[in-house]
């Protein structure tokens, strides 16, 4: 595992592809479904005009933050973790009165996996950052030519506060009706519950009343897997920006910049989901006392 201090920027506005590297007996894999474009003025209010011209390398040609979607595979022997469901299925075109997303489309991740080696059969648990639709989809999402979800089988890990308000996600498409799929096969994680050889669940709400991070221990090294805590690299520079759809943006604001702190330790990788193509990275402390992503290849 290498820092790469200098890599191309494009990255920073690239569609997502798979990455994978080691913590000690683990393989870890970031593994695509698809992507979202998010309007950078909806989806991070705080960041003015003059913020984006200065931070214009994180933004594609048609002005969008580009927001990768898809899932985090742990690998210890035969036996595999699988971190959020990616978005499924579906696609939304761009719709102009829509303040926050932009084109969003799934539908990759099966594919991704067999890439990988991987037959969604293979996966022995799944594991839920949040009840959002881009980190659900396939927990609810038949298979193609089947009737069944393709994790079915599996265990599904949600923090217990995110579960006991799951009400709270109907508004963003996660409906009962939707959440009924996997209900059944929901357990209700603890906060610090290792749910996996070398993983643990962490609370880490702001984004969702129960969101939660995902610490993956291996080889004298973590890799924190931080879910909706960031959706950007711009807010490693920026922790005080929130989202603009965060349900407690002073919350989710102080958890960034502690988690940006934990970042910039050298036995710590970060694995933002959402980070263009560069979901590997650690915090690097500027002059001005900032921190900057950099990628791990």
């Amino acid at each position: 595992m290498t820092t790469t201090t200098v890599f191309d920027r494009a990255r920073l506005s690239s569609a997502p592809r798979i990455r994978t590297l080691r913590l000690g007996e683990l393989t870890i894999s970031y593994v695509p479904d698809g992507l979202v474009r998010l309007k950078p003025r909806g989806w991070l209010p705080a960041a003015t005009a003059a913020d984006w011209a200065a931070d214009r390398d994180h933004l594609d040609d048609g002005g969008f933050l580009v927001a990768g979607i898809g899932a985090l595979m742990v690998e210890r022997g035969e036996h595999a973790l699988l971190i959020d469901t990616g978005f499924g299925p579906e696609s939304h075109p761009d719709d102009p009165a829509n303040p926050f997303l932009g084109e969003l489309y799934g539908g990759r991740l099966l594919d991704s996996l067999r890439r990988l080696g991987r037959e969604p059969r293979q996966i022995d648990a799944v594991a839920i950052t949040h009840l959002h639709t881009d980190h659900l989809g396939w927990a609810w999402s038949a298979a193609p030519g089947t009737g069944t979800p393709p994790f079915a089988h599996a265990t599904h890990f949600v923090a217990a506060p995110e579960w006991e308000r799951r009400d709270l996600a109907a508004e963003g498409g996660a409906t009962e009706e939707r959440l009924a799929v996997f209900a059944s096969r929901v357990h209700p994680a603890a906060d610090g519950e290792e749910i996996f050889p070398g993983v643990r669940a962490s609370f880490a709400a702001g984004h969702t009343v129960g969101h939660t991070t995902y610490t993956i221990t291996g080889g004298g090294r973590r890799l924190i897997a931080f879910g909706d805590a960031l959706h950007s690299p711009v807010q490693v520079t920026h922790p005080e920006w929130s989202c603009g759809i965060d349900h407690d943006p002073g919350e989710s604001a102080e958890h960034r910049r502690r988690l940006v702190e934990e970042l910039s330790r050298p036995d710590t990788v970060g694995y933002g989901g959402h980070f263009a193509d560069v979901v590997f990275g650690r915090a690097e402390r500027r002059s001005d006392g900032r921190f900057t992503w950099i990628p791990v290849a």
